[in-house]
Parts: structure tokens; sequence; C-alpha cells
């Protein structure tokens, strides 16, 4: 059994978002990857300086609508060809026309629900307590202060080097962040 870092990472909080993005490629380039950034708003440029990758959710809604088509011509198919044919008016019992709105239907609901669902569980939701929360400062995120934190779980943290690291980088204060 792993046991457990005693510190969850180190927080380092910056007065500009320019400095944030310009902090985290350089924690980026001396190999830190298990980093988070938190600011008030949405900035473009820290996507690309926290290295983050591709998501799977496109292809997992993909083939949530996949599998809603395919069960919702089956579904129709069944129940006119197999379970109940019935024959009115002459039409033949496969009229594939007919099939197409209940079909269309399912591939959206299904595609919609695997969304959902896939980005709550790839974004590892709910989540109602989060550790840089224990950080008094960190209430300042959603207001005008902009933060960075490498975590522990990163192979090249060590507390002391990452702190001079962060410190070097010229923020406002860095913080532990307890468990």
């Amino acid at each position: 059994m792993t046991s457990r870092p005693p510190i969850y990472g180190l927080l380092a909080e910056f007065d500009e978002a320019n400095a944030l993005v310009s902090a985290t490629r350089r924690a980026h380039e001396q190999g830190y990857r298990q980093m988070d950034a938190y600011s008030p708003f949405p900035i473009e440029e820290l996507t690309e300086a926290l290295g983050v990758r591709k998501t799977r959710l496109p292809l997992l809604v993909l083939f949530g609508g996949i599998f809603g088509a395919c069960a919702g011509y089956g579904m129709i198919y069944y129940s006119a060809v197999i379970g109940y044919p019935l024959n009115v008016g002459g039409r033949p019992l496969h009229s594939w026309p007919a099939f197409i709105p209940v079909t269309f239907e399912l591939t959206i609901l299904s595609a919609a629900l695997i969304a959902v669902l896939a980005m709550l569980a790839l974004n590892g939701l709910p989540m109602p307590y989060h550790p840089v929360f224990n950080v008094p400062r960190f209430a300042l995120a959603t207001r005008d202060r902009f933060f960075l934190c490498i975590e522990a779980a990163d192979p090249l943290f060590d507390a002391l080097k990452t702190r001079q690291f962060l410190e070097s980088l010229r923020p406002r204060e860095v913080s532990d962040v307890a468990q």
C-alpha cells in the first residue's frame, strides 16, 4: 500500500494573468505535469501552457449516438417485423422510412446522455471538496488572483526544490496545500 504524501501540493499566487501563464509555461518546461491553474476568468493560453491533451469525450459521444441509432432502429424493426407483424394496406413489414424518426430521436438522446455522464466521469465530478480550499487565500481565485498548484503526485515533486522553483517565478506567495 502506498502512503499518501503529507501535502497535496504547493500553490503559488500571482497578481496578473500573464504572470500565471508565464509561470505555467516555465513549470511545464521544467517537466512538471501534475499541476493545475486557477483564475477568475478563462485564459485561452493556459490550456496550452498546462499541456492539456485532447479528451476522449467526442469519441464517447459518437459511440453513444451509434448505439442509440442501432438500438432505436432495432427496437422498431423488432416490433414491426418480428414481434407484431401487421400488414396494413399492403405495405412491406420492413418499411424503413417510418423507422427514421425514432432512430433519430434515440441517436440524439443517447449521445446527449453519454455526453453528460462521460463529462462528469472524466472531470471527476461531483467533487464537493478539493484540497486547495484549505488555503485561505484561495478564496481570491474568484475575484482577482491567479493560482498555480503543482501537485505532490508529480514525479518531479520535491517539497523544497519545487518551493524554490515556484519562488523563482516571483509569485505574491507560495503556500502548502494540506490534504
